[in-house]
């Protein structure tokens, strides 16, 4: 990958890393957001546990994601982290609230998208040291 675009890319992954993980880490403490209210309705009469039960267990998949995203796994993580933000923008779509964060959600799922196929650019490189 041409050096100039390096610094891009740590800056993708540091970012695209430590805030899921972050976000996921205050799905147990509600501190940025009561995240229970991002819970499409639909979406509470089906899954069988209470709501912040099942936001926890979303926290512990955004920090395996944010964690993967920081290490040697950072092309898987972060096609998963796009995923994951499409997911969560179609939730909120269907609930016809927070559209704002839907759109924010949809920008930061190109820039995971961005991320991996950097990171298949880079593999090569990469692949020796920390993180490729």
């Amino acid at each position: 990958m041409d050096k100039q675009l390096n610094s891009s890319w740590w800056a993708l992954r540091i970012g695209l890393g430590a805030v899921p993980f972050l976000a996921g880490l205050d799905k147990f403490f509600n501190l940025l957001a009561k995240w229970e209210l991002y819970l499409n309705p639909l979406a509470l009469r089906l899954i069988p546990v209470a709501p912040a039960t099942f936001m926890r267990a979303v926290g512990v998949i955004e920090m395996i994601v944010g964690l993967a995203i920081l290490t040697r796994w950072t092309r898987l993580g972060a096609y998963v982290a796009a995923v994951w933000l499409v997911g969560i923008a179609l939730n909120l779509i269907t609930m016809g609230a927070f559209l704002d964060v839907a759109v924010r959600d949809l920008l930061l799922a190109v820039a995971a998208f961005t991320l991996a196929r950097l990171t298949e650019v880079r593999q090569p490189e990469a692949g020796a040291s920390f993180g490729g």
